[in-house]
């Protein structure tokens, strides 16, 4: 995985206000609205099982609404996802609906969790491999990128016959992690086009900051 490997890696001093616009904080805050509805769902009381909106809480200082952890943190996730990265209100119903059928007591977290990351890792495995040069080429022009992503997730999604194995055993994979997590082509397109057109900003900002420190 040359362009995403170390996307989903959490950083120790990384906090949502020191990552702004970057793909870690677009990532984190997925995570924080992930289980800001869980603590809703679930009536979660103990913060520190919900790690990302622990942090997300604490260091933008948001206070418990009505006694019950998750509805202030949700509201505000979803409010800075909406703002800064265009994301609409289907994307969070996906996850509301995801959370709401994976998730029926607080045993089930880490279980969810571990199913998220498997899709991520083996979703972004396989982009890795089909869009090397479209991911170059359409860096361009961001409808392009969004365009090459639409095609090549639903290539994933649907294409039934593969000429390489693995990569097939891997789409295959993918269908089943986007069945379970109720995630449709049109939620994964989206996640993913936001995680990639983020991944271009941070290399021009790695870039931009290599040439000034010469």
């Amino acid at each position: 995985m040359s362009i995403f490997s170390k996307i989903f890696k959490k950083k120790e001093k990384l906090t949502p206000v020191d990552a702004k616009g970057s793909t870690e904080e677009f990532v984190t805050l997925i995570r924080v609205y992930f289980q800001a509805v869980m603590a809703v769902q679930l009536g979660v009381t103990n913060l520190n099982i919900l790690a990302d909106m622990a942090l997300f809480k604490r260091m933008l200082k948001i206070p418990t609404m009505n006694n019950k952890l998750g509805i202030a943190e949700r509201s505000k996730a979803k409010k800075v996802l909406m703002a800064d990265y265009g994301m609409g209100e289907n994307f969070f119903k996906e996850i509301d609906a995801s959370v709401k059928k994976n998730c029926r007591t607080q045993n089930d977290i880490k279980s969810y969790f571990v199913l998220f990351t498997g899709f991520n890792h083996d979703l972004f495995t396989l982009l890795d491999g089909l869009m090397q040069w479209k991911f170059r080429l359409s860096m361009i022009v961001k409808k392009l990128l969004y365009s090459q992503t639409q095609k090549t997730v639903h290539e994933i999604l649907t294409r039934s016959e593969w000429k390489d194995v693995n990569a097939q055993k891997a789409a295959w994979k993918v269908r089943k992690y986007s069945e379970t997590l109720c995630f449709s082509e049109q939620w994964i397109t989206d996640f993913v086009y936001n995680v990639m057109l983020m991944a271009k900003e941070d290399a021009l900002h790695k870039r931009s900051d290599k040439s000034e420190s010469k």
